[in-house]
């Protein structure tokens, strides 16, 4: 059981929630089986919130990767800041919600390896690729960025100041299996919607500057 105590991966290689916002920031939950998350002390995770219902939802191993279920909870169980409305398969670095009490970041198999130091970069933008937080003017974004718009920043920000080419985009996003199946429209209306979120906190700077002719490149302005 995870309540009071945190439990650590034992496994390296088994894919984990990592918890961020909530009573239980910090702790890492292994899921190589099924786990139910609650408020109810029989659960496997134990959220001490009455937001949370007694048994909120489940985590299961399945052949084709983890699945998430609500529980019929309350106040629902939101992926990447949507509501579950059915069984979901999760993808790494998706960010988990247990109604309002508790976020969790989910890590796969793939990208399991020690924790790094956020990447440290000038500017009233700052990423940390560990969390999957994005903070503005020192204020984190909220809901969390979706995990496409997450790894789109990402590139840009490890290269900020530099154009990176529309197809390095792609490929960092939505990875090269599936790079070859992604249009123009599809990577621009990402683009719209990235812009649309860093607008809800800064309205006055264009962090994402088009280069016609060669890709993108992220201005990052230093703190007022």
């Amino acid at each position: 059981m995870l309540g009071g105590k945190i439990l650590m991966a034992t496994i390296q290689d088994s894919p984990y929630l990592l918890g961020q916002k909530g009573p239980l920031k910090g702790s890492r939950v292994e899921l190589n089986r099924t786990v139910v998350i609650g408020r109810d002390p029989s659960c496997a995770v134990v959220i001490p919130d009455r937001q949370v219902s007694r048994h909120h939802a489940t985590l299961t191993p399945t052949p084709e990767g983890m699945r998430l279920e609500d529980m019929g909870s309350k106040n629902g169980t939101h992926c990447n800041g949507e509501r579950l409305a059915a069984p979901l398969l999760l993808h790494d670095g998706d960010v988990i919600q247990i109604a309002l009490a508790q976020e969790f970041t989910y890590l796969s198999s793939d990208s399991t390896m020690p924790l790094t130091e956020p990447i440290a970069r000038p500017g009233r933008l700052k990423l940390d690729p560990r969390s999957r937080t994005v903070w503005l003017n020192q204020e984190p974004m909220e809901p969390p960025l979706s995990a496409l718009q997450f790894h789109l920043l990402q590139m840009l920000y490890e290269n900020q100041g530099q154009v990176v080419s529309r197809q390095e985009l792609v490929s960092t996003s939505w990875g090269m299996e599936q790079a070859a199946g992604v249009s123009d429209q599809a990577l621009d209306a990402l683009i719209r919607r990235l812009r649309d979120r860093l607008a809800e906190y800064d309205t006055d700077t264009h962090y994402i500057v088009t280069v016609r002719g060669h890709g993108l490149r992220l201005d990052n302005p230093p703190p007022e």
